[in-house]
């Protein structure tokens, strides 16, 4: 089997983003089950749930926990409240990268989220710190060899990190994520225009076409790369550059048990090779793997694998060496 090597010096990885303290809540049943279509103006739901989990979240540090599970280093840029202190403490013993997150007066940033038997999601953001962002900037790392990642943050903020990534000519992964909904169709084309990897689930990339005015195909002929997660059905890749997509399976044999942090998991798998010169197939498969390890817990950051592990189930899917 083939042995995985990085063919460039690996790029320093920025990620701006949400930093918050999750609320996860699951029950078994199904909303389509519960919602009725013609009471929909009067919508009043209850309930039970079977498990409720305090996590540690926020789309940024998500990204950064999986990235340093590989054995990188990477720098986030966020801000979050005096109750989180431990938290990031926690993530810098990790080997992440805290010196340029933000302590701000307000309350860390809080999630919470309903997730049904079908991994259907509803959930609530609460922004408080992730609020008071105003002096976070990319200036520091202005042309210099920087992967910046705009992520799910305050809707103003990343417009002006996605500018700032122009302006200071470094490469861009537009992430909106969650935040697509609350985003001007403006600001998203402009995410768009500027991104070299844009990266979205199924959901959002709808949200985004339909807010910006694009259509897909428009989409993936501005940005060269396209990046669509697809939950269950794995995640495919569009490249301007290829004669068809690129898809990769979603990881089987695992036992799913919570959805919630599987596309940052994804994320930081992802990253982790691209900003090594990897294959984009082999970047997505380590996504994939990156993603189970986090689904199989309650919470975002609860997994553990080594690197041996990741390494093993890597090579028990796609037969490649990995060699973290």
């Amino acid at each position: 089997s083939a042995t995985i090597k990085s063919v460039q010096k690996p790029k320093k990885v920025v990620l701006s983003g949400s930093i918050s303290l999750d609320r996860i809540m699951n029950f078994g049943g199904s909303y389509a089950d519960l919602i009725k279509p013609d009471k929909i103006h009067v919508l009043s739901l209850s309930v039970l749930i079977d498990n409720l989990t305090h996590s540690r979240g926020g789309v940024a540090t998500n990204i950064a926990y999986n990235l340093a599970l590989l054995g990188d280093h990477p720098i986030v840029l966020g801000s979050v409240g005096s109750d989180a202190l431990d938290y990031i403490g926690d993530l810098k013993k990790h080997g992440v990268n805290t010196d340029h997150i933000h302590q701000s007066n307000l309350p860390t940033a809080t999630f919470t989220v309903l997730t049904d038997k079908n991994n259907n999601q509803v959930g609530g953001f609460y922004p408080g710190a992730m609020s008071d962002a105003k002096d976070l900037s990319l200036k520091t790392w202005s042309n210099t060899n920087t992967l910046a990642v705009v992520s799910a943050n305050d809707p103003s903020l990343m417009a002006r990190l996605v500018t700032e990534a122009r302006e200071y000519s470094l490469e861009l992964i537009y992430d909106p994520s969650q935040q697509v909904s609350n985003c001007t169709g403006d600001h998203l084309k402009a995410g768009v225009m500027a991104a070299r990897v844009l990266m979205v689930n199924d959901y959002e990339l709808s949200v985004l076409c339909t807010k910006s005015g694009m259509t897909e195909e428009e989409v993936k002929k501005l940005v060269p790369i396209v990046i669509t997660t697809l939950g269950k059905d794995g995640s495919e890749l569009s490249d301007k550059y290829l004669s068809k997509p690129i898809h990769v399976p979603a990881i089987s044999g695992i036992k799913p048990v919570d959805p919630t942090g599987a596309g940052d998991a994804y994320r930081g798998g992802f990253i982790y090779g691209y900003s090594r010169g990897w294959d984009l197939e082999t970047c997505m498969q380590l996504g994939s793997v990156m993603a189970s390890f986090t689904v199989e817990l309650a919470g975002t950051q609860t997994h553990h694998p080594d690197k041996h592990e990741i390494n093993t189930r890597y090579k028990n899917t796609f037969n490649k060496n990995l060699n973290l």
